[in-house]
């Protein structure tokens, strides 16, 4: 089998979208070696370079001109004699020849349109119609989860039967064990505290950071935040200079992917309280680190989290700092759960997706 996938975020997104682009045609590759793995797109980057050193993973240099990814993709992906077309993050291509290929998008959430307040006007219009029309052109869809297809059928009026759910895994540092050595560099580069609640990601409304900065004010709670700041920042800021607590949080940027890992793992929770996901990969890298998450009850979280995971109302900074309190003094009920979460985020594992993703590919053929 050929599989063409449209690669501009596998080379050009450093996290969500390339991530779930370089994990998949990673997984595909490694575990379902005898297909060919076609990475369309005009031009390549050193991310992904080890994935393009698989012999069954090739760069196709796509036509050039304006708007080729829409009109010219598709079809140098029916000249390569591709037999499936795969758009990785809610987007096909709009023109096609009529040699045949099956058309297959992944639709990773549409928090667009359940909380329209996050983006401008254009931006909503713009990402509805890629999304609806690809979601229309495609044979198949796949959402990252259940809250996912359900937000499908919903607003993309797509009938049930047309999406497969099929979940994400996560970047193998956090599965495995990163040597004392490192680890303890990691310490030292960024100044840890012994003890720390860590919680990752864009520093934005959405993922509810001051909630958790307003649940560990007061408990002398040392909590490490890694994410990249947006203007909301500002808001958290005049937080933590009211309350003087500019000594308890500590913001680090510049985090490579095996000091992450490290940071899930020295971590003795992980805080996740966000609004809405499309899926929450966050929560299953700490899951994989041994590390208990303390996560919303909302969305998709709870399909992630699995149910030893310490769920809260992202809403209510007193539930969430009653549940850190409770953990942080509670050493044995914090083994307890991490080891629970850990057999449960082994269904995230390289192995099973691959399996399912080939059935999915195999079924369309």
């Amino acid at each position: 089998m050929k599989i063409a996938f449209d690669a501009k975020r596998f080379f050009h997104n450093t996290s969500g979208l390339g991530n779930y682009s370089r994990d998949l045609v990673r997984i595909l590759s490694e575990y379902e070696p005898d297909n060919e793995y076609l990475l369309l797109n005009k031009n390549k980057s050193e991310r992904g370079k080890d994935i393009l050193e698989h012999p069954n993973v090739q760069f196709i240099e796509t036509s050039k001109g304006n708007l080729s990814r829409q009109l010219k993709m598709g079809k140098d992906a029916q000249k390569q004699g591709a037999d499936i077309f795969h758009g990785l993050s809610g987007e096909l291509p709009l023109k096609w020849d009529s040699k045949p290929i099956k058309k297959v998008v992944t639709i990773h959430d549409l928090i667009f349109v359940r909380y329209p307040q996050y983006y401008s006007f254009f931006d909503r219009k713009i990402h509805f119609w890629k999304f609806k029309k690809a979601a229309d052109t495609a044979d198949k869809i796949i959402a990252i989860s259940e809250q996912t297809k359900r937000d499908i059928i919903r607003y993309l009026k797509v009938p049930e039967t047309k999406i497969e759910v099929i979940y994400q895994g996560c970047h193998h540092a956090f599965k495995e064990q990163q040597s004392p050595e490192l680890m303890e560099a990691v310490k030292e580069k960024f100044k840890l505290p012994e003890r720390f609640v860590l919680n990752v990601g864009t520093i934005e409304d959405r993922k509810n950071l001051l909630n958790v900065v307003k649940a560990v004010n007061g408990t002398g709670i040392p909590l490490v935040v890694v994410g990249r700041k947006t203007k909301y920042y500002q808001k958290i800021e005049s937080f933590l200079k009211k309350n003087k607590m500019e000594k308890q949080v500590l913001f680090l940027e510049g985090v490579s992917m095996d000091e992450l890992a490290c940071l899930y793992k020295l971590a003795d929770i992980f805080v996740y309280p966000s609004f809405f996901e499309g899926f929450g990969i966050p929560v299953i890298e700490a899951l994989f680190s041994k590390t208990v998450v303390v996560t919303s009850n909302t969305s998709c979280l709870p399909e992630a989290g699995g149910k030893d995971s310490v769920y809260v109302n992202p809403e209510n900074d007193l539930d969430i700092r009653a549940k850190l309190k409770f953990l942080w003094e509670n050493e044995s009920e914090r083994k307890r759960r991490e080891e629970k979460g850990f057999e449960f985020v082994q269904k995230f594992n390289d192995e099973p997706i691959a399996k399912q993703l080939m059935n999915f590919y195999q079924k369309l053929i």
